[in-house]
């Protein structure tokens, strides 16, 4: 799977160092990737933070594939090293279903790539051996997802074991030039020739931010109200901008008052 204008139109007004804007964008496909093996309604976070030069690193993927991404960084990232860049720090997979309880699960960074941290989520959470690759360039970002059968549909221990085997030697040939540049067909048909292919229907993913009026003005309420009256008496005018996309908002005393008295009017 890959992404590249989704990609460019969330790295575009944040104007990310290069470093940053490629972890972010294997973030960004390895959240797409892992909300194909659940059927939910709702969206899927994949989130990083810590106390190194980056202190978050945040990816959101709904299940009709919207995405949105933010990354808060100290400097430039020289060598995307998990452990490094996030020391002492955690990642966090979270599922919000529309209705039913939200679930999160830690895993800790104990590898220096992503994928590596994934295939042990996978491996905690699910018991399913898991095979991830992940590769970025400036214009574009893309992933590869195997899961092994479950064990009910290959019941012999050393044919899961060779099959498995088998899979993972010719993935581990793909360059991350393969995987950027070619098409996901051509991607399969090369590695597993032998093999037969089913292709389902591709999901148009695309960037959405889900910020609004009323959501920016929940939140500028939610500031102590004395602090918020100072910040009125030092300019009539109060700028808040959305980290995801950059949209700016600006809210008077009145227009935050309209606002809000309008959001209860309709609830």
């Amino acid at each position: 799977m890959s992404l590249q204008h989704c990609f460019k139109e969330i790295i575009v007004d944040n104007d990310y160092p290069p470093g940053v804007a490629a972890l972010l964008g294997e973030f960004l496909v390895a959240s797409v990737l892992m909300s194909s093996t659940i059927k939910f309604e709702g969206r899927l976070v994949l989130q990083a933070r810590g106390k190194g030069d980056l202190s978050l690193l945040m990816a959101e993927v709904t299940h009709d594939r919207q995405i949105r991404g933010i990354a808060r960084y100290k400097q430039d990232v020289a060598e995307p090293d998990m452990q490094k860049l996030f020391e002492g720090g955690a990642l966090a997979v979270t599922i919000e279903p529309t209705n039913g309880e939200r679930y999160q699960s830690l895993v800790p960074i104990q590898s220096s790539k992503l994928s590596d941290c994934l295939e042990h989520y996978f491996e905690q959470s699910e018991q399913l051996a898991t095979s991830i690759t992940l590769a970025s360039s400036q214009n574009a970002v893309s992933g590869l997802l195997l899961q092994q059968l479950p064990r009910q549909l290959v019941t012999d221990v050393a044919e899961r074991a060779n099959q498995w085997q088998h899979v993972t030697v010719l993935t581990n040939t793909l360059t991350d030039d393969e995987l950027i540049t070619l098409p996901g067909t051509e991607v399969l048909n090369r590695l597993f020739v032998e093999e037969q292919i089913r292709l389902l229907d591709e999901n148009n993913i695309q960037f959405r931010c889900t910020c609004s009026t009323q959501r920016t003005a929940r939140a500028l309420v939610l500031i102590d109200a004395a602090e918020l009256d100072a910040m009125f008496e030092e300019t009539s005018v109060i700028e808040m901008n959305c980290e995801f996309c950059s949209k700016q908002y600006a809210f008077s005393r009145e227009t935050l008052t309209e606002v809000l008295e309008g959001e209860r009017n309709i609830n």
